[in-house]
Formats: C-alpha cells, sequence, structure tokens
C-alpha cells in the first residue's frame, strides 16, 4: 500500500510539474517583435534587442531602420505591420499615427545637432563652431546630410542652417542649402560610409551618432543645435516644408527642440511581446541604461499630450503637465 501511494504521488508530481511548464510556456512573451525605429537609433536598439532576446528565450525583435517619416509612411501609406515605432522626432508620431495608428506617445531622450568630420576632411583644422558655415560653403569642401522629405536629421540640418542665417543676419549662409545635393541620403546613418570612405568632408548629424562611431565633431551653440527646450520660441521661427501624404502637398515644419518617441501601433501582431519590450525598454537598467550609455540623455518623466490614453503601466514614464 506504501508503494502503491509513493507511485501514484511521483505520478501526481510529474504531471503537475509539466501542467505548470505549460502554463509558464503560455504566458511567457513569444515569437516576433517588428520594431520601426529611426536610424540614429541603430546602435542603441540592436544592444537592447540583444539582452531582451536573451533573457526572453523564445523570442526575436526583427529591426528596421530608417528615416522616422519614412517609418511613418511604411505603416500609414504600406500599410506594412509594425508592433513598436520609435521616432527621432516625437511630432512625426503625432502627425502621422495619431490617432488611426497609435493611442498615445511618450519622450524617452534628447539629441543635439552637430558636425562631423575626420582627421582627412579639407580645413579640419581650420572649422569651429563660429565659422563652420564658412568651411561647408566652401567648393573645395564637400559636406552631406539627410533627406528632410524622410528623416528628421534631414529637416533639422536645414531648421539649424536657418537659424544661423537669422542670427548671423546673413540670407548668404542658406546658399548652403543648394550645395553638394547629390550627397543628400534617406537618413543621417548612410552618410556614414561616404565620410569614413573620404567621398565626403562633413555631415550634419546627431550627437549620439557620432560618439557611437567615435567621429570628431564641433558643438554648435545651444541658439542653432535644437536642444535646449527654454529656446523652444526662438527655434519656431525656423520653418521647414516637407513633402505631404499625397503628390503635390506639403506640410510646414516649425523648429523645436529634439525629443525621441515611442508608441506601440494599435494593431501590433504581437501585442502580448510589445508590452513585454516596452517595460524592458523603460526600465532604467535595463534599455535606457544603454540609450544613456550610447550618447543620449534620458529624459523620463516627460510630458506627453496623449497622457491619458498611455497604458497604465507606462503612465509613470511621462507626465501630464509642462513643467
Amino acid at each position: 500500500m506504501t508503494r502503491q501511494f509513493a507511485l501514484l504521488l511521483l505520478i501526481f508530481l510529474f504531471f503537475s510539474c509539466k501542467n505548470t511548464d505549460k502554463t509558464n510556456q503560455s504566458t511567457a512573451p513569444q515569437g516576433d517583435l517588428i520594431i520601426f525605429h529611426a536610424g540614429s537609433l541603430s546602435v542603441p536598439f540592436k544592444l537592447i534587442a540583444k539582452e531582451f532576446e536573451k533573457e526572453n528565450p523564445g523570442t526575436k525583435v526583427l529591426l528596421e531602420a530608417a528615416g522616422s517619416v519614412a517609418c511613418a509612411r511604411k505603416i500609414t501609406d504600406l500599410k506594412k505591420e509594425c508592433d513598436i515605432m520609435a521616432s527621432a522626432d516625437i511630432e512625426v508620431i503625432d502627425r502621422f499615427l495619431i490617432p488611426n495608428f497609435a493611442e498615445w506617445n511618450i519622450s524617452f531622450a534628447s539629441n543635439e545637432m552637430i558636425i562631423a568630420f575626420t582627421d582627412k576632411s579639407r580645413l579640419s583644422n581650420e572649422i569651429n563652431s563660429t565659422n563652420w558655415y564658412k568651411i561647408l560653403s566652401n567648393p573645395k569642401v564637400i559636406y552631406g546630410r539627410a533627406d528632410p522629405n524622410a528623416d528628421p536629421c534631414g529637416y533639422r540640418s536645414v531648421m539649424t542652417t536657418k537659424l544661423t542665417a537669422m542670427i548671423e543676419e546673413n540670407s548668404e549662409i542658406l546658399k548652403l542649402l543648394e550645395k553638394d545635393n547629390n550627397f543628400i541620403r534617406p537618413k543621417e546613418v548612410d552618410l556614414l560610409g561616404l565620410l569614413e570612405a573620404n567621398a565626403i568632408d562633413y555631415i550634419f548629424i546627431y550627437k549620439s551618432v557620432a560618439i557611437q562611431h567615435q567621429l570628431k565633431f564641433i558643438s554648435l551653440g545651444d541658439s542653432i543645435n535644437l536642444s535646449n527646450p527654454e529656446l523652444e520660441n526662438w527655434y519656431a521661427q525656423s520653418v521647414v516644408e516637407i513633402s505631404g501624404s499625397k503628390p503635390g502637398d506639403f506640410v510646414q515644419l516649425k523648429g523645436s527642440t529634439m525629443l525621441y518617441g515611442i508608441t506601440q501601433l494599435k494593431n501590433a501582431p504581437n501585442p502580448l511581446l510589445a508590452k513585454a519590450f516596452l517595460e524592458f525598454f523603460f526600465n532604467s537598467e535595463n534599455g535606457m541604461r544603454i540609450i544613456q550609455e550610447q550618447g543620449q540623455e534620458n529624459i523620463i518623466p516627460t510630458f506627453s499630450n496623449t497622457y491619458k490614453q498611455i497604458p497604465d503601466y507606462l503612465k509613470k514614464f511621462a507626465t501630464d503637465f509642462k513643467q
């Protein structure tokens, strides 16, 4: 009788463990997660995805980098499946995705415009924060920038140039926007290869990207680098037109402080996995630690004009009032 009882107990424990394993497997995040993200987030997001996959076996993060505007248009125009989108300009999420494709956004990091170069760049021993536009205007010098119609870094390059022309009271500076247009690329990171190959001398790019790729760069003053929230009204005086969603349509963009934003799409193919990733991403020991290590400032919590729509588990990472 004792032997039969022991046997029954072993059978019960065996099947209990099997059922527990199945329960854990069914509740753990599984499958593929599709993330569209700004090109300037390529390095940190690859690192974040690697750590997330390591902590969540059975998951695969599928990253697709492009200019933030191009990312949004893949969702709105091409109807491509996507779980999460991270933009170099939170206004892209507001403008293109909310309310039809997403309900909320959260700002998580800032950045600033700089001009990057290498030791081989022409006149690199002369360029500084006050004469950069003169150096880039030199016929012997070639510079590159991102496409304003596809990438926030592109229209921010234009805004920086326009703000400089206003400060210097010199409209001749705007001629810089007519120069070297054959070196405009869909996103700012596409310019890195050209710079490293010495095909171009300088690029407009974000500070974080220059740090990640160990490039030399000159810092630009707060009045033109789009990094200082206290200068929001000044930045807004620089206006850029980009292509709209239909041929012949244009959208006017006002300069503003750089705020990176992230959202989950309404029709996310894997919402449970998206939730798990966002929790991992906003954790100061996980995703946000990597964001900071890769040269961007953690600005959590920051005002969100969609605070009421943010899921409860993420509300602590945003505020509903402007500081």
